[in-house]
């Protein structure tokens, strides 16, 4: 590991939510302000570069499914630009450390000696629940709940018919294009009628919801034209929450655009 020197920058792992600007922290505001490099991922709203002023803009496409800077690539610029004496705020969709492969980010950087902090964000699992106006656990059905990723390394899957089996609420990140495996997967264990909810677009003014049981989980979402990025939801805490809505949003079952029931629909430009 490189000893930090007077000369060296520093790096700072800001997770910006779900999307819009206005879900950043006030921590996250006052990092960007003093930003001399900012690192800026895809699913990150383009408004938040106006929060750096002095900042370099550089965008570092990182989505799933798509053609990405390469991530060894990314760590390379964080440490050549704190070399410099220079503070670089590498922005990540949701939270730094959900899904945002800010393991290897630290371990390159602490290798390097550069010094780094992190500022918390709204995860697009906690956004999609929101969009839902529902709690992901319920004293009477859950008491945990389990983050998961459909997207792995070496191209496998998670075990879903274990993970079903937990009794948590299931909150599925990067799972679009793998639905239908998803939900064979947990039918294995999961009744047919267990509640299951997508949300494309949590957290933005883009949002979409489909909410259902998990038999139509495979089906109907995607022939509705809902894909990524999105987040599936499944459980039976869902299902409470969604019960206890009233009669007009409660029957709003099935597709629909904007957020939570108690707000005005958004649109459904996806």
């Amino acid at each position: 590991m490189t000893t930090p020197t007077e000369t060296t920058g520093k790096v700072t792992l800001l997770g910006a939510g779900p999307g819009a600007a206005d879900l950043l922290t006030l921590r996250a505001a006052k990092v960007l302000a003093s930003a001399d490099v900012v690192l800026l991922d895809d699913l990150v709203d383009p408004a938040i570069a106006a929060l750096a002023p002095r900042a370099r803009i550089v965008r570092v496409g990182k989505r799933g499914g798509c053609r990405s800077t390469p991530q060894a690539f990314i760590e390379k610029l964080m440490c050549r630009y704190a070399a410099r004496g220079q503070h670089v705020v590498r922005v990540k969709g949701g939270d730094a450390l959900l899904f945002g492969r800010a393991g290897e980010e630290l371990a390159a950087l602490h290798a390097a000696g550069v010094p780094v902090t992190i500022v918390s964000g709204i995860s697009s699992g906690f956004a999609a629940a929101a969009e839902l106006g529902v709690s992901l656990t319920h004293r009477r059905h859950c008491q945990g709940v389990t983050f998961v990723t459909a997207h792995l390394q070496d191209h496998g899957e998670p075990d879903w018919a274990a993970l079903g089996a937990t009794g948590t609420t299931l909150v599925v990140y990067m799972g679009m294009n793998r639905i239908e495996r998803v939900a064979a997967g947990l039918l294995a264990t999961l009744d047919a009628a267990t509640p299951a909810a997508v949300v494309q677009w949590a957290g933005t003014p883009r949002a979409r919801r489909w909410t259902g049981t998990l038999a139509a989980l495979a089906a109907e979402p995607a022939a509705a034209g809902l894909g990524s990025p999105a987040v599936i939801l499944v459980g039976t805490a869902i299902g409470e929450a969604l019960a206890m809505l009233p009669p007009a949003a409660s029957a709003a079952a099935g597709i629909e655009a904007g957020a939570a029931p108690d707000r005005e629909p958004l649109s459904d430009a996806a």
